[in-house]
């Protein structure tokens, strides 16, 4: 069980790979940290300064989650900024994105600015993401200029598609000169309808309402479309099918101002997992085919994908605990959102460093954030981790407020060691 306490005022990670995302460079040494920044070694006086051995271990830039849900305000009982920072710290996060589907929803600059203020004193740094409609309703456009005024990065209904296509184009016009994206939840509601999981031979067999992939693909291409002719920025959320995968890939060629993400859940997991009525492999889009695993995977190989976001979506026991049908969608995932990831794409041939770049460099550059250089002055957003580390998952290494995952038991390699964002040291050591 690791812990989170105050940062050193004087801190010498030594032993490791220092592996900067900007640069793309790695390099053997040492890493100084004074008053929460970066130092050079000779303005650490050792006998006063923390240690920590990262031995074996690639220290590089902390983790950015463009994809994450807190539920604060409205339901607390299930996330709350503070649960979620401790949840991402120890998944090698330092900053996150959260969705606006919270109660009420973050539709207006009041909200945006609600979650500026409450995150301030937080481990990590979050960024809101305001929604497209009011209420998400989809009807009418929120209050979009006054939002990204207020801090909002981005604007989504996520949770909500939104049907609405007219709606949608406006949403790019008026924002295509912020340089932030619109994100639509991509999955058509009404070829979805009642599904629970992926619509294939084995929702057949268990008598399992299902969700096709012409549900994800189908609001894809419109949504594409769309910001194509509006020359607006699009973001194509957790992409879990080979048609959604190829349909990204063609607009990008077209030149499209499109980016995609996906989730290690999409990357690790597939339908099988729900063939036990296991309530908490319940997520949407759904997890498919191994086919669509497969070619998930070879889009961020290739990438068409841009990088890898957790949709960490906690809910409480009492709501998972339901039936297959009345549970809610939704998985926790930043605590295992690297172990996962850099399991799968080591083995369809990416070296660790391009693993990190899909949660640094490529997350950064959806968002249009700085990556903060690993230079001396510059504050100290690090983690570090065990790239051939094998470890299994269990409920001890759980910080988020709730427990509804399917990775319980699960074996990765490559585990978050220690974190550092604001001031705070999250340790694993």
């Amino acid at each position: 069980m690791g812990t989170i306490t105050s940062l050193p005022r004087e801190l010498i990670i030594e032993g490791g790979t220092l592996y900067d995302p900007l640069t793309g460079k790695s390099r053997q040494g040492s890493l100084a940290v004074k008053s929460g920044k970066l130092a050079a070694p000779e303005d650490i006086r050792p006998d006063k300064a923390a240690t920590i051995d990262a031995k074996d271990c690639l220290v590089t830039h902390g983790f950015i989650d463009i994809h994450a849900h807190f539920r604060e305000p409205g339901r607390e009982d299930k996330e709350t900024l503070a649960t979620g920072s401790r949840a991402a710290l120890a998944g090698g996060f330092t900053r996150v994105c959260v969705m606006p589907n919270t109660n009420p929803p973050l539709d207006g600059p009041e909200g945006i600015r609600f979650i500026v203020e409450r995150s301030e004193d937080l481990p990590v740094d979050i960024y809101p993401i305001g929604a497209i409609t009011k209420g998400q309703y989809g009807k009418e456009l929120a209050e979009l200029l006054e939002m990204h005024a207020a801090g909002a990065v981005a604007f989504s209904d996520d949770g909500e598609p939104l049907q609405d296509g007219q709606v949608l184009r406006w949403a790019l016009y008026y924002t295509r000169d912020l340089g932030v994206p619109i994100i639509n939840h991509a999955e058509d509601a009404f070829l979805r309808g009642e599904g629970v999981m992926n619509e294939s031979a084995l929702s057949t067999r268990l008598g399992l309402p299902g969700s096709p992939v012409q549900a994800e693909a189908s609001m894809i291409y419109r949504d594409l479309l769309l910001a194509e002719e509006a020359e607006g920025r699009i973001h194509i959320p957790h992409v879990s099918s080979e048609l959604g995968t190829e349909l990204v890939r063609q607009f990008k060629a077209r030149g499209v101002r499109v980016t995609a993400e996906a989730t290690p859940h999409h990357l690790g997991l597939t339908e099988e997992m729900i063939s036990d009525f296991d309530t908490h492999a319940k997520v949407a889009p759904p997890l498919r085919t191994e086919a669509d695993r497969q070619a998930v995977i070879a889009g961020l190989v290739d990438g068409t994908i841009d990088c890898i976001s957790t949709d960490h979506a906690p809910h409480t026991v009492e709501e998972k605990e339901q039936d297959i049908i009345r549970a809610p969608f939704g998985m926790i995932g930043l605590e295992t959102a690297f172990g996962m990831a850099h399991t799968v794409l080591r083995k369809a041939g990416l070296r660790s460093t391009q693993v990190i770049d899909l949660f640094t460099t490529g997350a950064a550059g959806v968002m249009g954030m700085e990556l903060t250089p690993m230079e001396p002055g510059q504050n100290a957003e690090l983690v570090i981790l065990n790239p051939k580390e094998e470890w299994t998952f269990t409920r001890e290494d759980i910080y988020s407020r709730s427990r509804n995952t399917p990775m319980l038991g699960m074996s990765f390699t490559g585990r978050i060691r220690a974190t550092i964002g604001r001031n705070r040291l999250f340790s694993n050591i």
